[in-house]
């Protein structure tokens, strides 16, 4: 009798835990449509419509960074992909990094990554870390509604940021990248990959669609 009360109270616990990672995943995204929405409001530093419009994909994070001396970075966020019929539900990420400078400070950011190219969004569908750089070229993407006739493909990422704080800015470059499994699964409700969500694959949960809509526009 006491291991069957163990037992029913392990998976009220395990029950509990999917939920609250679930209502926190919710909170990623509901934070994911607030960036973009915040990116677009001043047309002098937008986003320009031709590079959303191109997107594969795009990553939507908030990053902290802080340190003296040694500056650390760790954030989380979602990544959404272009499917044939849309944008794909939301797959979570986290970031983590450090970088060596005379720096003092706190900043958070919110950083939004263009995938440029269908290997920009291959990138995210791996189950372990990859390095933000390296092997796929990432730069400042351009800005502004100035910029609209001249936005050609420069690089396999675009990156954006809008930072709060001590720090002049922010540097991704080097950042950490992986996908949150387990988050995956509570928002679903069962294990998922990265890939199928990405791809169209898993059918995206109702608390998507509103992160969905606003991008529909491009």
């Amino acid at each position: 009798m006491r291991s069957k009360k163990s037992f029913i109270a392990a998976a009220m616990f395990a029950v509990c835990l999917l939920a609250d990672n679930a209502k926190a995943d919710q909170g990623d995204v509901d934070q994911a449509v607030a960036i973009i929405e915040n990116f677009q409001k001043i047309p002098e530093h937008a986003i320009p419509t031709a590079v959303l419009r191109g997107a594969k994909g795009l990553a939507i994070m908030t990053v902290t960074k802080a340190g003296f001396v040694v500056a650390g970075r760790g954030g989380k966020g979602v990544v959404i992909a272009r499917t044939g019929k849309g944008w794909s539900g939301p797959s979570a990420i986290g970031t983590g990094g450090a970088g060596f400078g005379f720096q003092a400070g706190v900043q958070i950011s919110e950083i939004v990554l263009v995938l440029n190219t269908p290997a920009a969004v291959q990138a995210f569908y791996k189950d372990g870390d990859f390095t933000l750089g390296g092997n796929l070229s990432l730069t400042a993407g351009p800005i502004g509604r100035d910029t609209e006739a001249r936005v050609g493909l420069g690089s396999v990422m675009y990156s954006y940021s809008r930072s709060q704080g001590l720090f002049g800015g922010l540097s991704v470059e080097g950042t950490v990248v992986g996908t949150r499994k387990e988050d995956n699964a509570a928002y679903y409700g069962k294990p998922v990959q990265a890939s199928d969500i990405l791809s169209g694959k898993v059918r995206a949960p109702a608390g998507a669609r509103k992160l969905q809509q606003v991008l529909s526009k491009w």
